[in-house]
């Protein structure tokens, strides 16, 4: 049984499954979608909606917490250490989702891959 399995394995250990997700959230976040097999893009859709509600949480409109503001650029930078994507994060893709409760991203299932027919999908913002 699989009661309360939270996540997909992805065929790799935890080290190389973690960085995989963090290379791919970065990839998303830069590009604004990215191709990947449909697991994969059900994996990273948590984990980069998780990054997005931290950066909101931490852009408020007074100037009273600044502390917070610092607080969840480094909670997110914990997971993608680039700071140019970081930068891009809070800079520009927060605003855009402000209004937005959450569901930042979308994947559409593109197709089969050629090579060993895994279902491909289309993860964007």
């Amino acid at each position: 049984m699989r009661h309360r399995v939270g996540h997909r394995k992805l065929g790799r250990v935890t080290e190389h499954r973690i960085a995989l997700l963090r290379n791919q959230a970065e990839a998303l976040l830069t590009h604004e979608h990215i191709t990947t097999t449909v697991p994969k893009a059900k994996e990273l859709r948590p984990f980069v909606e998780r990054l997005i509600t931290i950066a909101k949480r931490g852009v408020t409109t007074n100037t009273e917490t600044n502390s917070r503001a610092l607080h969840a650029r480094r909670m997110v930078l914990a997971d993608l250490p680039d700071k140019d994507v970081v930068s891009k994060l809070f800079g520009t893709l927060v605003p855009r989702f402000a209004e937005r409760p959450g569901g930042y991203t979308r994947i559409l299932r593109v197709g089969y891959r050629r090579g060993d027919s895994a279902e491909v999908a289309q993860i964007e913002l």
